[in-house]
């Protein structure tokens, strides 16, 4: 009987969903890791990073005033959701964390799953490091967090996060027309998915049991 579930997936049946990954665990790729944010992580290098305008020029985070303690209260929040994982971009030559990714929430039933991401250390932009982030931040939603679709919106001026989604395998699926205020004009939000049958080629996709 096709059992619909992924191995080592983090949905089985009669069980309550958990957690897939632990700390200390490193998620690899081309020049960078992932592993889960830790509470050591915040700091100022982090604050900065939020309150950089070019960094956060695209973020929701931008309408929110920051400070240590509402980034330890994120990160906590984050840490103990069975349906979140944030995750450390970090240098594989000298261990620089210059970046977070976000999958989730994961939907408990449809399985689809949010990603969202920022490279922080701007001597790091135009070098390919969203794309593979993006890439291994999907392969862990698709092989062990069970989830069927990952799916991302971008801002329509945005041209480099765009191209990040489509170099990690996304496919463009629409427009909502002048869905968000950028603060002196409406933009169009563009929206982007993976899902498992369109992703062979992006992941080591496994097989459902049987």
């Amino acid at each position: 009987m096709h059992s619909g579930q992924t191995r080592g997936s983090a949905i089985a049946d009669n069980q309550a969903p958990r957690r897939v990954i632990a700390d200390g665990e490193r998620l690899p790729g081309d020049g960078i890791y992932l592993r889960l944010v830790e509470l050591g992580d915040c700091g100022d290098v982090y604050l900065r990073w939020l309150q950089d305008q070019e960094v956060t020029r695209f973020l929701e985070t931008r309408w929110t005033e920051q400070s240590d303690q509402a980034v330890r209260e994120f990160v906590r929040a984050k840490r103990s959701s069975l349906s979140e994982y944030l995750f450390a971009i970090v240098m594989v030559g000298g261990d620089r964390h210059v970046g977070n990714i976000k999958l989730g929430p994961i939907h408990p039933v449809h399985r689809y799953a949010d990603v969202s991401y920022f490279i922080g250390e701007r001597d790091e932009w135009g070098r390919g490091i969203a794309s593979e982030a993006i890439r291994i931040a999907s392969r862990f939603a698709l092989e062990r967090a069970a989830v069927h679709r990952v799916q991302a919106v971008v801002h329509d001026g945005n041209a480099g996060s765009a191209l990040s989604l489509e170099r990690a395998g996304f496919t463009r699926e629409g427009v909502f027309r002048q869905k968000l205020w950028t603060g002196d004009r409406w933009s169009d939000q563009i929206a982007y998915a993976l899902v498992r049958p369109e992703s062979v080629a992006v992941t080591d996709y496994i097989q459902p049991e049987v």
